[in-house]
């Protein structure tokens, strides 16, 4: 068949699943229906017609400018982002306050990643809009206005096929706490799903008594059957505020189905973790990242993060179950099943909020159904998805103790046996950069003036002088987790080796608090922006999951106030990676406004394209109607590194 006959042959398939009404409308083969690609998110797509041949030919196919509506007003960052940046010693997001200590207007950031269905892209932007695209030419089909304060979810939305009764629908929350769904055809509220498409999350359980109680969702939910299943984000601090819980609704009714206590209560298991009534109203141990499901088995798995606040746990004391840890429960019911604590008492904001995914390890001939798991720590754990034991063995290892009296660190923490850690677990005075002169001394000079503390892992918090914690609070591996290649088995992970000085103190209420140190944030120089210790400072590394053994080490990224080899550092970095049958995984992700190419089997470098902004997103591929492979990325700079906003798209290549 010729390409204008499969041109015809697509465009009457799609004008007949828009005139399906309420018929189920199942994604093809070229599409990227969800976060993950699958449902157990292993971000691996079977298209195969760009390889590691004809990867560096790619070309820009078209562009959709991620501009504010005349008179918008600038998008109010939740209270997490908030939480995270002063924590970090950062100015305030993009949309802070006018009195914030970074003033001035400047564009909103994304960390979408869109949706392609059907025929048609979707996409939220940080101008509380959720767009519908051609995915072949970028023109708009419709847009929908967040009718909320809160913008919807930066990170995208979700999509239901319908039931064969209830047509298509887009799913997403906002971060104010509401859950909208929508008609995938027409862009309009869901009919029948809440009030007029919309559902308010804040319920009294969640809330806990505190009637402002920040509650939001920055991350899309998931579809399991007739299920969207929620996690949320709540405050880094204080204490006590909305529950993290993670709750599932019907998608026909958006009447709540289930709901799993993340913070386990009286006469659950795990409520011994918390010393007294610590547990009570406590906020946090919340999934703000991505779940997975198994649908074949009905199982959900559930990343979940640290308590409130997570810097300190002198008022918490014990392994604070279910913080830290990957959950896993009856997606029909949210019946607990099994879990694993990836980090005991969690004071260093090590949230696992990386997608589960779920891949096969093939050993001695069997294969084993298992789920790969992430965190900030730089630890890849590999666990039987059905029964939760680690595949390669786990063992407890002495980590340092607080010197804080009123803290009670775990003595211990987790390190799989394998495969070995894959970002930096410390750092020592001989190991600082040594890229210019001028920066080695500043950075011995930031180091001996303030008597940091170095070492690692696990190095809590100093009291009586700051530390440097490595990984710091953007990891390791970050929400962005890993993709997976099942040909080559190989599980693939970018990682940040990004230091964080940290110091708390005692405050004037009796509880801790973020010490008032100008040295706080992150270890580097600001205005070179470059980390203080050795490269490389980003890396992006290949895991072979039926072995334990890494295949292949890459930094990721360039320093472009550097040059030749020297600029070669890799880049601190915040979003994922994908994977496709023709050999070749996609990846932005790094400040430095660039999506590369690299060949899966060697981690070669097949391809660089600067973009408008850095993407710190993940990309997608997909098949258009016109029977071409493409790439798209939302770029617009920002995020929690601080890489500049100099412009805001979605960018689209694709072959010639």
């Amino acid at each position: 068949m010729g390409v204008q006959g499969q041109r015809r042959l697509a465009a009457g398939g799609l004008l007949l699943a828009l005139c399906a009404g309420g018929a189920a409308q199942a994604a093809g083969p070229g599409d990227w229906p969800t976060y993950g690609h699958d449902a157990g998110g292993m971000r691996y797509s079977p298209l195969k017609a760009i390889t590691a041949v004809n990867a560096a030919r790619l070309k820009p196919a078209w562009t959709y400018k991620i501009e504010a509506p005349a008179a918008a007003a600038p998008p109010t960052p939740s209270a997490q982002e908030q939480a995270q940046r002063q924590a970090e010693g950062l100015g305030p997001p993009p949309g802070a306050p006018p009195n914030a200590r970074r003033r001035g207007p400047r564009p909103a950031s994304s960390e979408a990643t869109p949706l392609v269905v059907n025929g048609l892209m979707y996409v939220t932007t940080p101008y509380r809009r959720v767009v519908a695209l051609e995915p072949e030419t970028g023109k708009e089909v419709w847009g929908y206005d967040v009718k909320t304060p809160g913008a919807p979810s930066l990170r995208g939305v979700e999509y239901w096929p319908g039931d064969g009764k209830v047509g298509a629908r887009i799913v997403f929350g906002t971060r104010d706490g509401f859950l909208i769904a929508l008609d995938a055809r027409t862009g309009k509220p869901a009919a029948g799903f809440g009030q007029d498409g919309v559902v308010d999350m804040k319920t009294p359980e969640i809330l806990q008594g505190i009637p402002n109680a920040n509650v939001g969702m920055t991350s899309p939910p998931l579809v399991y059957k007739n299920l969207v299943i929620t996690g949320s984000a709540t405050q880094e601090a204080p204490a006590k505020g909305a529950a993290g819980d993670v709750r599932a609704w019907d998608m026909r009714t958006g009447k709540l189905a289930w709901t799993f206590h993340t913070v386990a209560r009286p006469g659950e298991p795990g409520h011994e973790t918390w010393e007294g009534e610590s547990w009570k109203g406590r906020s946090g141990v919340n999934v703000w990242g991505f779940l997975t499901v198994d649908v074949k088995r009905g199982i959900v798995y559930m990343p979940l993060g640290a308590p409130t606040w997570d810097r300190y746990g002198g008022d918490r004391k014990g392994a604070n179950l279910y913080s830290s840890s990957i959950v896993a429960a009856d997606a029909n019911t949210g019946k607990y099943l099994w879990h694993f604590q990836l980090v005991h008492h969690d004071i260093w904001d090590f949230d696992a909020e990386a997608p589960p995914a779920l891949i096969d390890v093939k050993q001695g001939g069997k294969t084993i159904p298992a789920v790969a798991v992430v965190s900030k720590v730089g630890l890849l754990f590999l666990f039987d998805r059905v029964t939760g034991k680690p595949i390669y063995g786990v063992e407890e290892r002495p980590v340092p103790a607080s010197d804080n009296p009123s803290e009670a660190a775990w003595p211990t923490q987790p390190f799989p046996l394998k495969p070995a850690p894959f970002a930096r677990q410390g750092v020592t005075l001989q190991d600082l950069s040594k890229v210019t002169p001028e920066h080695e001394a500043y950075c011995r000079k930031l180091v001996i003036d303030n008597g940091m503390q170095l070492g690692g892992p696990y190095l809590p918090t100093g009291f009586k002088a700051p530390t440097v914690q490595f990984p710091g609070y953007q990891g390791g591996a970050n929400w962005g987790g890993g993709s997976f290649d099942p040909a080559l088995g190989y599980y693939i992970v970018n990682a940040n080796n990004f230091g964080q000085i940290a110091q708390n103190a005692i405050g004037a209420d009796g509880t801790a608090t973020t010490a008032s140190n100008p040295v706080l944030g992150r270890f580097q120089q600001p205005e070179t922006r470059m980390p203080c210790q050795a490269p490389p400072w980003g890396t992006l590394t290949a895991i072979n999951v039926n072995t334990g053994e890494i295949a292949w080490q890459k930094p990721l990224g360039v320093s472009d106030n550097l040059s030749g080899d020297a600029a070669r550092t890799g880049r601190p970095n915040v979003g994922g990676s994908i994977t496709t049958a023709g050999g070749v995984t996609f990846i932005g992700a790094t400040d430095d406004a660039r999506l590369r190419a690299f060949e899966t089997k060697t981690g070669a470098e097949l391809w660089t394209q600067k973009l408008v902004a850095s993407a710190h997103a993940t990309p997608i591929t997909y098949q258009g109607k016109d029977g071409r492979q493409y790439v798209a990325v939302v770029a617009t700079g920002g995020s929690f590194l601080d890489s500049p906003t100099t412009g805001a798209a979605i960018q689209v290549f694709a072959l010639p």
